[in-house]
């Protein structure tokens, strides 16, 4: 394996790419050649990001009551997890949140709702209009998490001042009707590729933990190289009380890691964040992420449960010697 990893590493460090096989053969890795994965992952990211770590934070604009039945959601309508419900923020109160958030050290500021999408109507307006107030003020790069959209609607939060659109595959299409049957993954496909054609940045990538083997991790990873997305948030699963997948196991930090670092190799030089449950996950070895190759992580709460707070994040950066990047309009 030792062979495997310093010639997959050379030849993604001289431009190229490795295939769907090659992924899968480094899943093999057992704990014993962890370290050198870690290190030629740790490799990859300096070369295409150096030092630089992008911070994001998102806001749970819309809360609850989705239609949609994903077996992980605390805020699907077909599950019975206690969440705080309600409808869509005001315009003050998404600007006043990206503010918070540059102030923080974040570049990214995601705008997420829950439901399964959102159309032409007041909702969107509203959203538009605080899009438009955020690139005005602020240099924080907006993002919105709407759920399933068309062209149409990708053009229209373009033209109001977002730049980057993020909408998750969650798991790879072999495992999709295992977690969601309410809606079809190709509509996912497309939403990604609208927000392409629109001209949009986009941010997409999944959960694991749900019970998926490796090769449909590696799966979900060509998946992503194939729509040319540009950003890949990795999140694991924190059980949620209310949903089936309530009983599930944590992932071990070492699984998270390797995670991490494969999907480094598959997307060289795709920004890699890792999200939400890195704290009951990683524990301990949150601040080995970067080594497995992540080029960014979420701080500050996510859709249903507080994470870290920034500040911890940021020292864990220092202590590293890594740089917090910058917003840069």
């Amino acid at each position: 394996m030792h062979e495997l990893v310093r010639t997959l590493s050379e030849r993604i460090l001289s431009g190229k790419r490795i295939g769907h096989e090659e992924a899968l053969m480094l899943c093999d890795i057992d704990n014993k050649g962890l370290i050198e994965l870690l290190s030629g992952a740790s490799r990859i990211r300096e070369k295409f990001f150096g030092n630089r770590i992008t911070l994001c934070t998102i806001i749970n604009a819309k809360s609850g009551s989705c239609s949609e039945n994903c077996a992980f959601c605390a805020q699907s309508s077909h599950n019975y997890a206690e969440i705080p419900e309600y409808e869509l923020a005001d315009e003050d109160q998404i600007v006043e949140f990206a503010t918070r958030a540059e102030k923080n050290g974040s570049s990214c500021y995601g705008i997420v709702t829950s439901g399964t999408g959102i159309t032409e109507g007041e909702e969107l307006e509203r959203i538009c209009s605080a899009v438009s107030k955020i690139r005005s003020s602020a240099s924080i790069h907006p993002s919105c998490s709407l759920g399933i959209i068309d062209y149409n609607t990708a053009v229209r939060l373009k033209i109001a001042g977002m730049t980057t659109y993020h909408h998750n595959l969650e798991t790879a299409r072999s495992f999709f009707p295992s977690i969601c049957t309410t809606h079809d993954y190709e509509d996912d496909i497309k939403t990604i590729r609208a927000a392409k054609l629109a001209g949009l940045k986009v941010c997409s990538g999944g959960i694991f933990g749900l019970g998926e083997n490796s090769g449909q991790r590696v799966e979900m990873a060509m998946t992503l190289m194939e729509l040319e997305v540009d950003s890949v948030p990795l999140n694991f699963l924190d059980p949620v009380k209310g949903t089936p997948l309530e009983m599930a196991d944590y992932l071990t930090p070492l699984e998270c890691l390797k995670i991490i670092a494969i999907y480094r190799f598959i997307l060289p030089d795709k920004e890699i964040k890792v999200c939400g449950g890195r704290e009951k996950n990683l524990r301990e070895l949150q601040s080995w992420i970067f080594m497995a190759g992540a080029s960014g992580m979420m701080t500050g709460n996510y859709l249903t449960k507080p994470g870290r707070p920034t500040e911890l994040d940021r020292q864990m950066l220092s202590d590293l010697q890594l740089e917090v990047a910058e917003c840069n309009r």
